[in-house]
């Protein structure tokens, strides 16, 4: 089987285990099916995702002059706080900014390496938690818009942490948490501006993987510098492909890279 296209952070299914797509202009894979068959990964060009261009990729799939460029590459994705369309302040397009931050927003507990803080769209939750590779994850807050959930999460992580410890996650190095106390404990450090959001009686959701075989440590594929690429498919966890000899190749890293997949 052979496919090709332009790679986007892969689709989810929630189930159990969860379901994995990877989607092409005109086709797609279930990367489940391809657990315990060879993958050849070819780097054939890059592929900006907004301008199309082949150029070389900067970030989160865009070309340099993109990503400096275009509203949805604002840097109130990688930081909430500093959202403005609640104050009707545009950054690059106050309409595009309107449509993404004012609208419900979760600050959540995740425990994919050790539990962490994070902020992500209500419409997300779980595909926010699978994309981390959390096994378990609990609501903290819901807030209106995008700035309260960055304020909150900026208090939070005073006192748990805020990122995850990729390599500890792809291993399976976790430990089950109670994140209900860890939601308790926290409560009283969220901001006076978000207290009446806070979430009371709810319980955590478990989510499971297809990992047929963990690394026991992981190399990690950069196309740049290893353009064509063979391995046993052994599980995918986060927007991680996990091959047996302990390579593993980030989906979501190497966005915009067009790419063509043979199955065998």
């Amino acid at each position: 089987m052979q496919y090709e296209g332009v790679l986007k952070k892969m689709q989810t299914e929630i189930g159990t285990p969860i379901q994995y797509y990877l989607i092409f202009e005109t086709d797609f894979l279930n990367v489940n099916q391809v657990l315990n068959k060879d993958l050849k990964i070819e780097l054939i060009k890059h592929q900006c995702l907004n301008c199309g261009n082949d150029r070389p990729i900067f970030r989160q799939g865009f070309c340099k002059s993109c990503f400096f460029d275009i509203p949805s590459a604002g840097d109130w994705i990688m930081r909430p706080e500093l959202s403005t369309a609640h104050l009707d302040q545009e950054d690059r397009d106050l309409a595009y900014e309107k449509k993404i931050q004012l609208q419900p927003h979760i600050v959540y507990l995740a425990n994919s390496s050790n539990v962490k803080v994070g902020v992500t769209r209500k419409s997300q939750v779980p595909t926010r938690w699978i994309d981390q590779g959390a096994h378990e994850a609990i609501e903290i807050v819901e807030v209106p818009n995008r700035y309260l959930a960055g304020i909150t999460e900026i208090a939070l992580k005073e006192h748990v942490a805020d990122k995850t410890n990729w390599r500890k996650m792809l291993t399976n190095d976790v430990k089950d948490l109670n994140l209900i106390e860890w939601r308790n404990r926290l409560k009283v450090y969220i901001p006076s501006e978000a207290k009446e959001y806070y979430i009371e009686n709810n319980i955590e959701t478990n989510l499971e993987f297809p990992v047929l075989k963990y690394p026991e440590k992981v190399k990690s594929l950069n196309l740049d510098k290893t353009p064509i690429y063979t391995g046993l498919l052994k599980g995918i966890k986060g927007q991680y492909l996990i091959f047996d000899d302990n390579t593993v190749f980030n989906i979501r890293g190497s966005e915009g890279y067009y790419v063509g997949l043979t199955v065998s």
